[in-house]
């Protein structure tokens, strides 16, 4: 038996296999089976080689547009950006990765067009393995669906985890520390409802005989397993409708009900036309806030505030960062910062390296020559 036939014919045990805590461990064993053959079968057909996609990361975020063909991805990057991606009414115009470059709110940030995704993409076809390794270096994926197809997004959410790509979810907590004896420990905490027997048999699956391992959470089995494999890669994602101007408006209901069987909240998409360049600020708004990005203007000495060109990093992060962003030994040289706007207590407020900054906050660095 083949390695195809040895995948089919364990989904099919997988599938007929009805889920409770007597089988939990059984279909624990069988889904870890299953990814290490399917690992298997891509490693074998990768090692063929063929043309892939390689674009180096610029600007301050990269954003991927992932849609099938003909959805007016390339009119969007030329909407958005720079790009001159060329654009017609007919599959695959793109045929290779085009980059642009987004300025917006002093951030530089780069939008890829990777050619149209085809059904099978995970698997190879069309091209669709070196596209979505092109997806897994982005910061965050941008769907692009017609409005007439809404139900498209379904099928390239699935295409990008069969690719090892976990859109708005966060890796399992979980930690394997291999040991020389004393067999396999499980230590989790009371949220866990896997069976301790279940985590350890998934783990032998993967060869572990001894190892000490923490879980937390609630990961299902296929989080186990995602955790366990590590090579998976997890991205924030947003969701555009494109050819809004197409419909009439008694059709709009239709599509939110399409939406809303496919698990999207209308409210919470973004509906554009790309060709008519409307409804981009507000995709601009959105990208912004899913990447997560601040703005920091930097009060440089006998120069004043340099509102122009904010210092772009990402919320949450501290002055320590700001400091390894800007270079030249600043955080070795650090004697202390003083920071006026939001995240201040007063202006100029004296602070150190942990103090975390907010956007639109004033920054001066203070540092030893």
């Amino acid at each position: 038996m083949g390695l195809e036939e040895e995948i089919d014919a364990i989904e099919e045990e997988i599938a007929s296999t009805p889920y409770n805590k007597s089988t939990e461990a059984h279909i624990g064993r069988l889904k870890a089976k299953l990814s290490e053959k399917k690992e298997k079968l891509e490693n074998q057909s990768s090692a063929g080689g063929g043309q892939g996609y390689a674009v180096e990361k610029t600007g301050d975020a990269t954003i991927a547009l992932v849609g099938f063909p003909s959805v007016g991805k390339s009119t969007l990057i030329n909407a958005l950006t720079n790009a001159e991606s060329e654009t017609g009414a007919y599959e695959f115009t793109t045929l290779d990765v085009n980059p642009g470059m987004l300025q917006y709110r002093g951030a530089n940030i780069q939008v890829l067009d990777v050619p149209g995704l085809i059904e099978g993409a995970a698997g190879g076809r069309g091209g669709g393995r070196e596209v979505l390794s092109v997806v897994r270096t982005a910061d965050l994926v941008v769907f692009v669906l017609s409005v007439f197809e809404v139900d498209q997004y379904e099928r390239l959410s699935q295409e990008l985890y069969y690719n090892k790509i976990r859109l708005d979810t966060e890796p399992p907590s979980l930690t394997i520390s291999k040991q020389i004896k004393g067999g396999i420990n499980v230590t989790k905490s009371d949220s866990v409802e896997l069976d301790e027997q279940t985590i350890k048999d998934v783990l032998r699956e993967y060869g572990y005989v001894n190892a000490e391992v923490t879980v937390r959470g609630d990961p299902s089995i296929d989080e186990l397993i995602d955790g366990i494999m590590d090579n998976r890669v997890y991205l924030p994602s947003i969701v555009s409708v494109n050819k809004a101007d197409l419909i009439d408006r008694d059709y709009l209901p239709t599509v939110y009900e399409n939406l809303e069987e496919i698990g999207l909240d209308p409210e919470e998409v973004t509906f554009i036309s790309a060709e008519k360049e409307k409804g981009l600020d507000g995709l601009k708004d959105e990208i912004w806030e899913a990447l997560g990005l601040i703005r920091v203007y930097m009060d440089k000495p006998g120069r004043g505030t340099d509102y122009e060109e904010p210092l772009v990093i990402r919320r949450g992060m501290t002055v320590g960062d700001a400091c390894r962003k800007l270079g030249a030994n600043l955080e070795d040289r650090f004697k202390f910062a003083r920071v006026s706007g939001p995240s201040a207590k007063h202006d100029e407020q004296q602070v150190g390296k942990d103090h975390e900054l907010a956007d639109e906050d004033v920054l001066r660095i203070v540092a030893r020559k």
